[in-house]
């Protein structure tokens, strides 16, 4: 339908459409940054080349191409496709959506229901769509930003198959921008920097970089060229994908703390950094430092633990931005101090010979006997002060007797723990002598 002028109504809805929309691949091979699913050889094509498809969990951060490819995925099978997302669709949502499907089904087609943000389903929703995917009423394929191993049903897993989706590098996000330059017919008003830049905003997500481009061409005066600093003034910098209280709050933590302990000063502060950049509470941080310094450095270097948690007092002191600095200073400390987790080994043998062996008396010696009658059963009898003997040290056995003696710290020979391992190897040696 065209208006009195003549300007057809579909171009002006086809203008209208966001970039993102407007370039979304029409086949599976035109998807970029998941050649390992949708290449020649990938996962998805060679499912599709098989002539079988299962029900799929589709894993990944925002922005590469989850719902584009099952969307493709049941064109290319010849499947009803159905769509729902978990925030807005409730158990009626649901029934509405396999009712349809059971009646394609028994017309002889079957349906690919696609279900965004899956993890948002509860246990019994998520238990709701067992049924249907065990009698082939649909096809399932799910859509999740978060770790399916902790936020699916084992079920429902169990009879899905998981498909990773790879945040986008540089050179997928760059040939996204140039199919948005042919679609558009002009180049982006950036010089080189900035477009690099832009790249950067874009942090991996495909919708994110053609939406920041289209924010560029809204804000280009004719003949104007953005440098590196201006697209950043006209582009307000995309917040990083990070959720405090999900993956990317665990993987950042994890690799912080993987860092410090493998000695990288480096490593470690670029992850600190990138905590501190997406908003992460200061004092969560300075409560992980402390726990480096007591689980991998322990008393290799004893210091580490005083460092991390004047750090911590320094934060309180100062506040931020200046007592940034001082995690920062405590991260570099515990990264390059000798490492040991000896003391941590140790407490947890402990731990476990301490369920092991139930409530075992001490031995006697080493018990107090404020009463007569505990003197008369023994209590306190034999015991020696080990300051009255030779070297301060009497040699003694402390463990219970019908336990035995165990042997829970083994300190490395390096770092402060190398003294105490002299100490150690000079006190058994005593006790072997004192005690025949």
């Amino acid at each position: 339908m065209s208006d009195l002028f003549g300007d057809p109504a579909p171009e002006r809805a086809e203008k209208g459409r966001p970039l993102a929309d407007r370039l979304r691949p029409t086949k599976l091979s035109d998807v970029v940054g998941q050649e390992h699913l949708t290449g020649p050889d990938g996962a998805l094509t060679r499912m599709i080349a098989s002539g079988s498809l299962g029900s799929l969990v589709f894993w990944g951060p925002p922005g590469t191409g989850k719902t584009t490819v099952a969307r493709l995925l049941a064109g290319e099978t010849e499947l009803a496709f159905e769509q729902i997302s978990a925030i807005f669709s409730g158990v009626a949502d649901l029934k509405k959506v396999f009712e349809g499907a059971r009646l394609r089904q028994r017309n002889g087609r079957q349906t690919l229901l696609f279900v965004d943000e899956i993890h948002r389903f509860n246990r019994a929703q998520q238990d709701g769509f067992l049924p249907v995917m065990e009698d082939g009423t649909v096809i399932l394929v799910g859509a999740t930003t978060e770790n399916p191993s902790f936020e699916l049903n084992a079920a429902l897993l169990s009879r899905a198959r998981v498909l990773v989706f790879h945040t986008l590098g540089p050179d997928s996000l760059a040939t996204l921008l140039a199919r948005a330059e042919e679609t558009m017919g002009r180049p982006l008003p950036l010089d080189e920097e900035a477009r690099a830049v832009l790249l950067r905003m874009a942090d991996g997500d495909g919708r994110a970089v053609l939406t920041l481009a289209e924010e560029v061409w809204r804000a280009a005066r004719e003949g104007e060229i953005f440098d590196a600093d201006a697209v950043q003034r006209v582009v307000q910098r995309r917040a990083p994908v990070y959720d405090k209280s999900q993956d990317g709050h665990y993987n950042l933590i994890s690799a912080l703390h993987k860092a410090v302990r493998g000695s990288d000063p480096d490593a470690a502060l670029y992850y600190l950094a990138r905590m501190f950049d997406a908003g992460e509470d200061p004092l969560y941080l300075g409560r992980r430092l402390v726990r480096m310094a007591v689980e991998d450095i322990g008393l290799a270097d004893p210091q580490a633990l005083v460092v991390a948690n004047a750090a911590k007092d320094a934060y309180d002191y100062l506040g931020s931005p200046e007592g940034e600095l001082a995690f920062a200073q405590a991260c570099i400390y515990l990264a390059t101090a000798p490492k040991s987790n000896a003391g941590y080994t140790a407490f947890k043998a402990s731990m476990a010979a301490a369920k092991e062996h139930g409530s075992l008396l001490p031995p006697k010696h080493i018990l107090n006997a404020p009463t007569k009658l505990m003197k008369s059963e023994g209590y306190g009898s034999g015991y020696q002060y080990d300051h009255d003997q030779p070297d301060a040290f009497s040699g003694q056995d402390y463990f219970p007797e019908a336990m035995g003696r165990h042997k829970f710290y083994d300190p490395p020979d390096r770092g402060f723990e190398r003294e105490i391992r002299k100490r150690l190897d000079y006190w058994e040696k005593l006790r072997r002598e004192r005690n025949g």
